[in-house]
């Protein structure tokens, strides 16, 4: 069947001159062929998309959180739009008569609940920039958001209060009032008040301003709506200005592409909301959930209990990051494994069945309907039972989990691309469309793209077979700048066009393909490249490993990695292979790290890497990359100077023994 392309093109490509690199042509979505979608009359700002669903469906469940009966929980209790809406109101007036004014800053920092979106509402309504801090975040990055932002008043969770704390007497300097979500001892009163502050209780905070009413400022589409501080890789985090006019345009585009193949985001959805808010990824799609008058209900705070909070709530959209999609996968594979020949047997041959029809064009609902019944139903039920829509975002997602969740979940398994400068929304995969696997998809219908050739690193936005460079966009959603960093915004933002730092690889039908990172790039001793993320995505594929970070530099000839292996997998290996002990006495036998090490070069030579991107030495940690220890960030991104630093006595150990000449 003939290949659809999603893509049209706009500007001509340019060939560099005077040094500077050439550039591939301008495209555009093809659902943008006569010109990007119109915005909607009356909407603004966030506030009037949130206004505009209360009078459209007061009634209608908008947040809810489970209910905890004797230590249990039980059903979720649910907020209206209309009882929503009531309290943001009060909450406004309180803020106000705390002397927060247009223009000021406050502060969110905690897990998603409830009082975080009625707090993000409230700021939206009067024209406040909210400030969300992530939750991982310890109070060094607190104070120095609080400073740099010049936060006068925070929401905070109430467990998180001590964090805060910890940033006196810095951050009084600007912080006046905080509001815990939940309530406050009368030590930490006493502590607060020392430093000539105010803290509040969320129940005591609604009653601040009960007696006032301010108006609503006009708030113009060009406004400020969020100061987003980037979890930050390296250096401290940048403040990305946020425009409602941006979020407004992502969602509107996300809905035309939707609504192109008749799945549009409606009233009905029920979304999860796990993934942090104080991340652009569930920032934007939880604001696009209100704008639909659609109901949001909060997970617990434990991934432990992710699967059984999404059992109750039964979801219609769930968006996630890779790694919780890889424990789904997992999960998924490990209790197909336990089930018996016979089980496993009718399994895999639905699933080749249904994959089959699936490259062939079909439909996900129309590839297998009876397997989908008989087979692929239970896996559709742990799930909730009624998902239609899954988004992965944030970082790149295994071919092989994409394959697997696209044909097992009854559900459409959609991968995207953005930044937190581009508001999230850049590319995103069109539903159905099975061969954009592995992409990101075509460019949303309100941004152009195009690629910047990176000569250093072979990459030729001119090539005629694949062409190929670092991925620049323009248009509505861009941020306005980085807070008080002039000049790091005129580093990326060169003739209108966003520079994202990442290289794409345009596909035939008009998807994107991730291929690379430009900055995570360094020399070996003899002066070879390595692209580093590219090889840990290859490297990623190998069914015992969890995580992986590829380490080399330029006074060495080899490269080394530390490895996190996936706990079920390589206790599987173990047994049938004689070896007893836990993970952590697996991790340290030579035979485990010969058996990975023999598994990572079986992958290379697959992929036919060169004889430099082999891995010549690993070091198994039991313990995965985590934010505690911040070698990675919130969004599941790594922090290589942190690893190293962490890791440095393993890698010079590693180098030491992997040099050693063999008997």
């Amino acid at each position: 069947m003939a290949q659809k392309k999603y893509i049209i093109e706009v500007e001509k490509s340019k060939a560099g001159k005077d040094g500077k690199p050439s550039m591939g042509p301008v495209y555009r979505s093809v659902f943008a062929k006569n010109g990007f979608p119109a915005p909607i009359q009356g909407i603004d700002s966030c506030w009037d998309m949130f206004h505009k669903s209360v009078e459209k469906h007061p009634n209608k469940k908008m947040l809810g959180r489970r209910e905890i009966v004797n230590g249990k929980a039980g059903k979720y209790v649910w907020l209206t739009y209309k009882e929503v809406y009531d309290l943001v109101i009060k909450l406004g007036n309180s803020i106000r008569t705390c002397g927060v004014q247009q223009g000021s800053k406050c502060g969110i920092y905690g897990a998603n609940c409830p009082e975080w979106i009625m707090t993000m509402e409230a700021c939206n309504a009067h024209g406040i920039y909210c400030v969300p801090l992530y939750d991982t975040f310890g109070a060094d990055a607190v104070e120095f958001i609080l400073c740099h932002a010049e936060v006068s008043i925070v929401f905070v969770e109430e467990r998180k209060i001590p964090e805060v704390l910890k940033t006196f007497p810095n951050a009084t300097k600007y912080l006046k009032t905080i509001v815990s979500f939940g309530k406050v001892t009368p030590e930490q009163k006493k502590e607060v008040e020392k430093f000539g502050l105010t803290i509040y209780s969320w129940t005591e905070f609604l009653q601040v301003g009960v007696s006032n009413r301010f108006d609503l400022p006009v708030k113009k589409k060009n406004d400020i709506c969020t100061i987003m501080y980037t979890s930050g890789t390296t250096g401290d985090p940048k403040g990305v200005m946020i425009s409602h006019e941006g979020i407004i345009t992502v969602i509107d585009g996300m809905q035309c592409i939707l609504d192109n193949v008749n799945e549009e985001f409606s009233y009905k959805d029920v979304y999860l909301s796990y993934l942090p808010l104080a991340h652009i990824f569930d920032r934007i799609v939880e604001e696009g959930i209100i704008s639909r008058g659609a109901s949001i209900g909060f997970w617990r705070g434990d991934v432990n209990l992710l699967v059984e909070d999404i059992g109750e709530l039964q979801p219609t959209i769930l968006c996630a990051v890779p790694r919780v999609l890889d424990r789904i996968y997992s999960s998924v594979t490990q209790k197909i494994s336990a089930g018996g020949f016979l089980r496993t047997t009718i399994f895999n041959l639905a699933y080749s069945y249904k994959l089959n029809y699936m490259t062939k064009g079909l439909k996900h609902d129309e590839a297998a309907p009876f397997c989908d019944k008989i087979v692929f139903s239970k896996v559709k039920k742990g799930l909730g039972g009624n998902l239609r829509l899954i988004l992965s975002g944030a970082a790149p997602l295994s071919a092989h989990v994409e394959t697997f969740l696209r044909v097992v979940t009854c559900c459409h398994m959609l991968q995207g691309y953005g930044l937190t400068e581009s508001c999230a929304g850049t590319f995103v995969q069109i539903p159905n469309e099975f061969s954009m696997l592995s992409t990101v998809g075509p460019p949303l219908p309100n941004v152009d793209a195009r690629l910047e050739s990176v000569p250093e690193m072979g990459y030729d936005a001119l090539s005629g077979a694949t062409p190929s460079g670092e991925i620049c966009v323009r248009g509505k959603p861009l941020f306005l700048g980085y807070y008080k960093r002039e000049d790091l915004t005129k580093e990326v933002m060169v003739d209108g066009w966003f520079h994202t730092g990442d290289i794409g690889e345009w596909q035939p039908d008009g998807s994107l393909k991730i291929i690379d990172r430009k900055k995570n790039i360094f020399k070996l001793a003899q002066g070879e490249y390595v692209a580093v993320e590219k090889l840990e995505s290859i490297y990623g594929l190998v069914p015992c490993i969890d995580s992986i970070w590829v380490y080399g530099n330029s006074f060495e000839s080899f490269l080394v990695a530390v490895v996190n292996p996936d706990k079920q997998a390589l206790e599987k290996w173990a047994e049938e292979n004689g070896i007893t002990g836990n993970l952590n006495s697996l991790c340290e036998d030579q035979k485990t790290k010969d058996y990975i090490l023999g598994e990572l070069t079986r992958i290379a030579k697959e992929k036919k890497l060169k004889g430099f991107e082999f891995i010549k030495a690993v070091h198994l940690d039991p313990v995965l990359f985590d934010v505690d220890r911040d070698l990675i960030t919130p969004s599941y991104k790594m922090k290589r100077p942190q690893l190293l630093k962490y890791y440095q006595n393993v890698i010079d150990n590693m180098y030491k023994i992997a040099s050693k000449p063999r008997a």
